[in-house]
């Protein structure tokens, strides 16, 4: 079988870019602002928030979930979700080192 073309790049480019897959939907964006204001909810708090069904909101739900952007306990029929700090701090270190570049850098 041939490589894909993500072979072609680091673990951290790719890894990164499945974060920013995972974050370019403005439902997506809101779901984590909604999350950074209460710490931690479930899925119905959440479909209170937004204009979008139940089901369109699990859908971003598990989407943000597989790129590890927030993370699920369950409790009793609900599962209460919050953000991955460790994922947040990935985010936070990619952005910090460009900033850190641009410093010293000009055109």
């Amino acid at each position: 079988m041939g490589a894909s073309k993500a072979d072609f790049f680091s673990e951290e480019q790719n890894e990164i870019a499945t974060l920013f897959k995972a974050i370019s939907h403005p439902a997506r964006v809101a779901v984590i602002e909604y999350l950074l204001k209460v710490d931690s909810c479930i899925c119905g708090d959440i479909v209170n928030e937004l204009p979008l069904a139940q089901p369109t909101v699990s859908q971003h739900l598990k989407e943000l979930k597989n790129a590890n952007i927030i993370k699920g306990n369950i409790e009793g029929t609900a599962i209460c979700y919050c953000l991955n700090p460790e994922t947040m701090k990935k985010m936070e270190a990619y952005f910090s080192g460009i900033s850190k570049e641009l410093k010293t850098k000009c055109c």
